[in-house]
């Protein structure tokens, strides 16, 4: 038997593409890391060989959501002798904290990695009230 450690951080980004459900061959997930800091949720998902054009990423109901294709070039009269690289669409789906700032969502691709920066709201400052004597 095997255990695994809880992480109340899982609960934050409650993973909704996929599940329960197989993958068929024309669908794939890839691989995603989630970080944090003082300032921002940071997400990288493994997307090599898929061009830019081919990635969309939107927010919608507190969900963020990446989605794509990767499309693999055939040759006619080409005779393949094995294929263990994935192709085809794929969806990841995240549910974003509550102190999120919408606004501050980025993303940039580096050597096949698509970087999301999420930034977070800034705290509400405590304010002085100042009482006024009449």
């Amino acid at each position: 038997m095997s255990l695994v450690r809880y992480s109340p951080f899982d609960d934050l980004f409650r993973t909704f593409a996929n599940a329960g459900e197989s993958l068929s061959r024309d669908e794939w997930s890839p691989a995603v890391d989630i970080t944090e800091n003082d300032k921002a949720y940071e997400i990288a998902l493994e997307v090599p060989a898929v061009a830019k054009d081919n990635i969309a990423v939107s927010l919608k109901d507190g969900v963020l959501t990446v989605s794509g294709e990767r499309t693999r070039e055939t040759v006619e009269n080409e005779r393949v002798h094995r294929v263990e690289r994935q192709y085809g669409k794929f969806v990841r789906s995240f549910r974003l904290p509550e102190n999120i700032d919408e606004d501050g969502i980025t993303a940039r691709s580096e050597n096949g990695v698509l970087h999301l920066t999420v930034a977070k709201q800034e705290k509400a400052k405590p304010r002085q009230i100042e009482v006024q004597v009449h």
